[in-house]
């Protein structure tokens, strides 16, 4: 089983791995149309793992054309959604089948521990299965009318999907995109992050394997100023689903309202607050659910919960447990399956933390735990760091740093900590830590977040939608939702003769 492979055994696997670098394109792995590549890089190492094919707006042409005669074709558009249902179900059998490689491949590409990436995977094969398990189970509707018509309203494909991915996440993220506009009968390209191409190219080897027809599903690897506003410029791209910064999302907005005003779904950024009352029962759990909402996958998490808010009649205690669960949270070899953090991705992510923890000190904020930030340390790895006595003025408290830094706020009323937690232009998620259900209620519903978690971070399954409110998107992941999101309604009128 892969929970009991050893450091050792991931070394091995790691030195007997093979990478496909090519753009996969109409059913063929084929090199960029210019023959351009760029390296991808282990950022716990440093070695360049691999040249991978850079896509423009070259391939990008080329494969909407394809994705475009494969839906028109019908071969997957117009089949019947058990056939589709079927053939999903053995792609996730498959990705089941090669979840250590795959798990691999995130790890050693973009820095996360090995254990984590093994979570990801069983996230990404229950959302493939979720969503295939769904497709047949979604019906039309037949309008109330008179008995001289039929109102039916039907739900057809989209047509193309473009699904540009982050790296923080890469085959989870892949999953959550591609999944539901899969099922729904749209034809989809894939735009993986140039940080993290690995997992998204092996990927579509087995969705060949699985039989999904030619043109139905595509990926370019390459940067987002080419192919990505490449894709979201196309005229012939129905619908342009991200996950990202909030940044490129506008970007991306635009270009739609440029071209053919196609669908977009944005996931962006995030400054979750996470609540703490104190009313708690068990703060020692408290601390260490708050430490891994923000600690986990070295902090590059969209949701992360990087603003804590504790009631100050209990915040020194819930800090000085937090400090002491940090400790136990220290990144190590991505490979090792004990550690919790690994890697940051690369060395623009690495120094863009690490000016933030400067900042942080420069503003006056209390630095209780965390590396000092003009230190040079060996690799690309930052230790758990903690600020304390942070306000809504420090950049720290309001920008996302995407890495493991802590901003922790004290209030003393209710009032003050929803307050506090809106003051953002983001609206990810949200926590509230509390026993009194009558507060729970009250504070769930003032919070502007599109996800509150309530004694808990981050407990969701594939039941529920995921997406933010603001800046943070307005798309939504996960569930029924997003089925529809990636289907179009078409009304049909019967007049009928009396």
């Amino acid at each position: 089983m892969s929970n009991e492979l050893t450091h050792a055994d991931w070394q091995r696997l790691a030195g007997d791995l093979t990478f496909e670098t090519r753009a996969f394109v109409d059913d063929a792995f084929v090199a960029a149309v210019s023959g351009e590549t760029f390296a991808t890089v282990n950022p716990a190492t440093g070695e360049t793992l691999a040249e991978v094919a850079s896509c423009d707006a070259a391939d990008a042409e080329v494969a909407v054309a394809h994705a475009r005669r494969a839906f028109a074709e019908g071969g997957w558009s117009r089949r019947a959604p058990g056939e589709r249902k079927a053939v999903l179900l053995r792609l996730a059998a498959l990705m089941e089948q090669h979840k250590n490689e795959l798990a691999l491949l995130d790890t050693l590409d973009m820095g996360k521990p090995i254990a984590s990436s093994l979570g990801d995977m069983a996230g990404a094969i229950g959302c493939l299965r979720h969503h295939a398990e769904s497709i047949d189970k979604l019906y039309g509707e037949v309008a109330p009318t008179g008995e001289d018509a039929l109102g039916l309203v039907l739900r057809e494909p989209l047509g193309v999907v473009a699904s540009i991915v982050p790296w923080n996440f890469p085959l989870m993220m892949t999953a959550w995109k591609i999944a539901p506009a899969l099922a729904a009968g749209n034809s989809v390209i894939l735009k993986p992050s140039e940080k993290s191409p690995l997992s998204a190219l092996r990927l579509a080897q087995l969705a060949k394997e699985a039989g999904l027809p030619r043109g139905v599903f595509q990926v370019l690897p390459g940067f987002g100023h080419t192919v990505g506003k490449a894709l979201a410029l196309s005229m012939d791209v129905d619908c342009l689903a991200f996950t990202g910064s909030t940044a490129v999302g506008k970007q991306l907005m635009q270009y739609a309202g440029q071209s053919n005003l196609k669908r977009v779904y944005l996931e962006c950024g995030g400054k979750s607050p996470n609540l703490v009352f104190a009313d708690c029962k068990d703060l020692d759990a408290v601390a260490r659910h708050a430490a891994e909402a923000i600690f986990h996958n070295q902090g590059e998490v969209c949701i992360a919960g990087s603003r804590l808010l504790v009631e100050n009649s209990i915040r020194e205690a819930v800090v000085d447990k937090l400090l002491a669960a940090a400790e136990s949270m220290q990144p190590g070899d991505p490979l090792d399956p004990a550690s919790f953090m690994g890697a940051m991705v690369d060395r623009t992510q690495y120094e863009r933390v690490r000016d933030y923890i400067r900042r942080g000190v420069e503003e006056g904020a209390t630095l209780r735990t965390g590396s000092d930030p003009a230190a040079e340390g060996p690799g690309l790895f930052i230790a758990p760091t903690v600020f304390d006595g942070v306000t809504p003025q420090m950049a720290i408290g309001r920008e996302e740093i995407f890495g493991p830094v802590l901003a922790v706020f004290g209030f003393d009323s209710e009032e003050e900590a929803v307050r506090l937690a809106n003051d953002s232009e983001y609206g990810l998620a949200a926590g509230v830590w509390s026993q009194d259900i009558d507060r729970i209620m009250r504070v769930s519903r003032r919070l502007e977040s599109g996800q509150v978690f309530v004694n808990n971070w981050a407990g969701m399954d594939q039941t529920v939608p995921f997406g933010g409110v603001k800046q943070s998107g307005n798309g939504r992941d996960k569930s029924h939702h997003s089925l529809e999101e990636y289907s179009e309604l078409k009304t049909v009128w019967l007049s009928l003769v009396p």
